[in-house]
């Protein structure tokens, strides 16, 4: 029996509590200290900017927001990096009602996605990629809205959610490009609409002040972001290799994904409908984006990191499930929902299980202990607060994450180690510290 929608609606809430619930926890008693790109994100937001030498600011900016209500304290940094995936979750949920009139299929879309170890085992360290997902998510709802319904509001909100991806990390633009392609085909086929461009409107307006920090600082994000994917030394080999490696990878990961599948959908029969503009629309969102990782891999010979890929599965599902719809037996979902299950229950128990048997991992450094005996150093050598610590995000992103008076942050290439200070870089106000 099929159940009625009341319950899948309840069912869809009570998923998103206990993933929220679950993956705030785990990481909180597993963990004693936050993860690198956490606190990395911490000390930038502490010295907030339109932009920093490795990012843009947005992932920065969230996270002061939740330091300036819960301060210190570890949990509240894991519960906001479980905020933006269920966040995401729901705007994956919203969409595929437009695609589903029953809503067990919406369901299915959503629960697709704890097959895919992004949207758990890798949550718990909130970071540039897990910032994207929210605005990936809104960006292709009201995307679809605007395209679908042609309001003014739709088209502003598109405008607004994919600056703050953008914001969040340059790679958002792929996304962007799919859908101009989508938009490009279709206002071909038919009348172009203009009112499509009011999205830009926000879109800009948010960007500003982030693209005159970058002329100002010499594009730094840029070169951080092509010598961390290691371009200047490819081998012709290169542009044959890192693309077949990427095409593995992202095949390894769905494998969890595929098997959920294979409960759900009896027959794998795919009927390809190019005036489906629904079918049409999921297809480029999903596969176009991957494809462009794929080309920029095969033109540049460089390698593509496996977490840059984490906002890029969140419609995998809707398009599964939208494409298969026919073929799925909604009272046969046993193997599913036991499936669905293990996964459930397994990925946090993995999560725990590496976060207390591995004890090198930068979530067992101690930096309150650190942090402390800083504290205890300084005193004992100065009657000021600490109003700034130089060094590198990690060392003294800790100390500015657990220390007191909450310094700001700064690093340039010129400094070395840790050093505490209690005025605007003046020689004499400065301690280098060595722990």
């Amino acid at each position: 029996m099929t159940p009625n929608k009341i319950n899948i609606n309840n069912l869809f809430y009570i998923f998103i509590t206990f993933h929220l619930i679950v993956w705030t926890l785990v990481p909180t008693l597993t963990n004693k200290n936050l993860p690198l790109d956490t606190i990395e994100a911490l000390a930038w937001g502490s010295n907030l900017d339109w932009g920093f030498n490795k990012h843009p600011p947005a992932s920065a900016f969230f996270v002061e927001i939740f330091y300036k209500i819960f301060g210190s304290n570890d949990w509240a940094y894991y519960l906001l990096s479980q905020i933006f995936v269920v966040i995401s979750f729901f705007a994956v949920w919203k969409f595929s009602e437009e695609f589903f009139s029953d809503k067990i299929y919406s369901l299915l879309s959503v629960l697709l996605l704890e097959a895919i170890y992004f949207y758990n085992f890798t949550t718990p360290e909130f970071n540039v990629n897990v910032s994207q997902l929210p605005f990936w998510a809104l960006s292709v709802l009201y995307a679809w809205k605007g395209f679908k319904n042609n309001k003014t509001i739709d088209w502003l909100l598109f405008g607004l959610f994919a600056a703050i991806g953008i914001l969040s990390k340059y790679l958002f633009i792929y996304l962007l490009i799919a859908m101009d392609v989508f938009f490009a085909y279709v206002f071909f086929k038919k009348k172009f609409n203009y009112k499509s461009f009011i999205s830009l409107i926000p879109f800009l307006l948010i960007l500003l002040p982030h693209l005159i920090w970058l002329t100002e600082n010499d594009y730094i994000t840029f070169t951080y972001g092509l010598h961390r994917a290691g371009t200047g030394d490819q081998s012709f080999l290169d542009h044959l290799i890192h693309p077949v490696i990427f095409l593995g990878k992202q095949i390894g990961i769905l494998i969890p994904f595929f098997i959920m599948c294979l409960f759900a959908i009896s027959k794998f029969k795919i009927k390809i409908n190019i005036k489906d503009q629904k079918l049409l629309f999921l297809l480029i969102i999903n596969i176009v984006p991957i494809l462009l990782m794929f080309l920029t891999s095969m033109i540049m010979g460089i390698k593509i990191r496996t977490m840059w890929m984490t906002p890029f599965y969140l419609f995998f599902g809707v398009l599964v499930i939208y494409t298969f719809q026919s073929q799925i037996n909604l009272n046969k979902l046993k193997g599913f929902t036991a499936t669905f299950i293990i996964l459930f229950i397994l990925s946090p128990f993995a999560y725990a299980y590496v976060s207390i048997t591995e004890t090198d991992k930068r979530t067992d450094y101690q930096g309150k202990k650190i942090a402390k005996e800083a504290q205890e150093w300084w005193d004992d050598r100065r009657d000021k607060k600490i109003i700034r610590v130089l060094g590198n995000e990690w060392e003294a992103g800790n100390l500015s994450y657990h220390l007191k008076d909450r310094p700001s942050w700064l690093w340039d290439e010129e400094i070395s180690k840790v050093w505490l200070c209690s005025k605007e870089l003046v020689e004499d106000s400065c301690l280098k510290y060595k722990h």
